[in-house]
């Protein structure tokens, strides 16, 4: 690991204005601090923003729950308002990584990293969240880029997370046996404006399939989809699955969720 300047931002304004081109933002560090020991990630600067108490907590209101970025798997896995409001959300948090990874990793580390096997991801295009950033609202279905890609911009601090409470909603995944990412995930959530079917693990950033949710926006069961085939074009193909039997999971485990709401 090389050399840095290390900073402990006391509020988000100081934390923007330390950032640079060759700075990265630190909360659980599941992701920067690996990539740093390995050599794949070198920064002049790195800036601590764990400490700062604005950006963690769980909000429950009437039609949404709102997660501060520096919150814990952990947290969200064992609040109990989030498990009255959207136990899904909850289960998800849950088959995050090990104890270790859900003790220390972020919700906000998660989405701004957006691998593309991730859980939250999946998370937020299913229950059309809106990312509060410290310069604007992004909805969940734009923020979303590409392959560990968002369009956060330079010195943008992601705040908080809004989820809209669905009516019904389920998250089922095919996890990989070591690491716990999923090797295809599907977020399956119910609301009075249709249903969303967001998948994570199958090709290099999470989506909506939109078949699939307009499919069950009609008929929400799982008899609905049987007839329905999920094209492997554009799915990942790798040493854990290939692109057909991933275009086939993805199927399966929207059936899964549907069943499991």
């Amino acid at each position: 690991m090389k050399t840095f300047n290390y900073h402990s931002a006391k509020d988000v304004k100081e934390a923007s204005k330390l950032s640079s081109s060759k700075s990265a933002f630190l909360a659980g560090g599941m992701t920067t601090i690996p990539s740093m020991k390995l050599g794949l990630a070198n920064y002049k600067d790195i800036i601590n923003i764990k400490g700062i108490k604005k950006l963690s907590g769980i909000k429950v209101s009437g039609k949404t729950v709102t997660i501060g970025s520096t919150t814990k798997h952990v947290e969200v896995a064992n609040s109990k308002e989030i498990k009255k409001a959207i136990p899904s959300l909850s289960v998800l948090a849950e088959g995050i990584g090990d104890p270790q990874v859900r003790n220390r990793g972020t919700i906000g580390g998660s989405i701004a990293n957006n691998d593309p096997a991730a859980d939250y991801p999946s998370a937020c295009i299913a229950l059309n969240a809106v990312i509060h950033t410290n310069n604007r609202k992004i909805n969940a279905e734009k923020f979303f880029t590409g392959m560990f890609e968002t369009c956060l911009k330079g010195g943008e601090i992601i705040e908080s997370i809004e989820f809209t409470i669905p009516q019904k909603s389920s998250y089922q995944k095919y996890p990989n046996p070591a690491s716990r990412y999923a090797i295809v995930g599907v977020y399956v959530a119910k609301h009075k404006s249709g249903v969303n079917v967001a998948v994570t693990g199958a090709k290099s950033c999470v989506y909506n399939d939109k078949n699939l949710s307009g499919i069950l926006s009609k008929s929400f069961s799982a008899d609905a989809i049987n007839n329905t085939k999920v094209s492997s074009s554009g799915m990942n193909s790798d040493i854990h699955a290939s692109a057909d039997y991933r275009a086939n999971m993805v199927k399966v485990f929207a059936k899964k969720a549907v069943e499991a709401c």
